[in-house]
């Protein structure tokens, strides 16, 4: 009998239909702290923020951590290697939800929506919208993987040129060109919107400085969708109080929940999203999808599982 424990809550309907495709696991449905269901535990299925050294101290008969998220920095990793647990996680399922956030957003902006609603909220009518297009303008897709890829189909859809930027500047889906990190510089001032959905690691931190949003066009618009630690907080402060850029659209931060006397709240130009873009009715299922899929191969002692972790990467 396989152990797997389950440490967030899953809905009956979709744990009567584990139980059912598995009657050889036995799944548990409880928490990192449940010291007898993590001693069992062959597999952990977890978002991996409550892993610690700990945990894996504590889980003698663990093989195989199945992480319902894409980001894993908060992750022992190291610690991990030297068990040589196998790490999976669900990268790709995000790409619909963070997608439709990011058009959402700049839709929203381009067609002076928050405008809007606060002129109903004060019951005023004006026609002074200065509303814009998002067509015809071009898109720098920092990180245009399952995600990135996803936000430059749909706004090639719009008729935008997208501008894909990865570490080898190899080509990527639904880009128009692909560049380099060596080759931001050069490009940024030439852009309209910015998107970043890089993962956080030895590469990424830190990559963007305030120099890069003096590069940036006043009007443009900076979205980060990946990780907060892609720039220091303290200097997107300076770059938007300076408004070097017309918009940030933030979704992460380097600290998370932001303080309540935070800049970033009332900051003309500033949008804050509470680390939600990823958030769907569907976000379980998927993860399960993909879960499933490489339980059977677990299971058949096979080798092909879908996004198994580099855990020296991070990635």
């Amino acid at each position: 009998m396989i152990n797997a424990l389950f440490t967030f809550t899953v809905k009956d309907y979709l744990i009567e239909e584990l139980k059912s495709e598995f009657p050889g696991v036995k799944f548990t449905f409880s928490s990192i702290k449940d010291t007898v269901a993590l001693a069992a535990a062959e597999i952990v299925i977890s978002y991996g923020e409550d892993i610690t050294i700990e945990t894996i101290d504590q889980a003698p008969n663990l093989k195989w951590f199945m992480i319902a998220s894409a980001g894993l920095e908060k992750m022992p990793l190291s610690e991990i290697g030297k068990r040589d647990i196998l790490v999976t996680n669900v990268k790709g399922i995000h790409k619909t939800p963070m997608s439709e956030s990011v058009m959402a957003h700049l839709l929203a902006i381009k067609r002076s929506l928050p405008w809007i609603y606060t002129q109903q909220k004060a019951g005023e009518w004006s026609r002074r919208s200065n509303s814009t297009e998002l067509s015809g303008s071009t898109a720098l897709v920092i990180g245009p993987g399952a995600i990135g890829s996803e936000i430059g189909r749909l706004l090639q859809a719009f008729k935008v040129k997208t501008i894909g930027c990865n570490r080898s500047g190899q080509q990527a889906l639904h880009m128009d060109k692909m560049i380099s990190f060596g080759e931001l510089n050069a490009v940024l001032p030439t852009v309209d919107i910015v998107v970043s959905v890089l993962p956080s690691t030895k590469e990424t931190r830190g990559l963007l400085t305030y120099d890069h949003f003096v590069l940036m066009k006043e009007s443009a618009i900076f979205m980060n969708f990946g990780r907060g630690d892609l720039i220091k907080e303290e200097l997107l402060v300076k770059a938007m109080q300076e408004r070097q850029v017309a918009f940030a659209v933030l979704d992460v931060y380097e600290k998370e929940p932001i303080g309540e006397n935070h800049p970033f709240w009332k900051m003309e130009g500033v949008i804050v999203s509470p680390h939600v873009s990823s958030h769907s009715s569907e976000y379980i299922p998927r993860s399960l999808h993909v879960f499933k899929q490489n339980l059977h191969e677990w299971i058949n002692e096979g080798t092909d599982f879908q996004n198994v972790i580099n855990v020296e990467k991070g990635y």
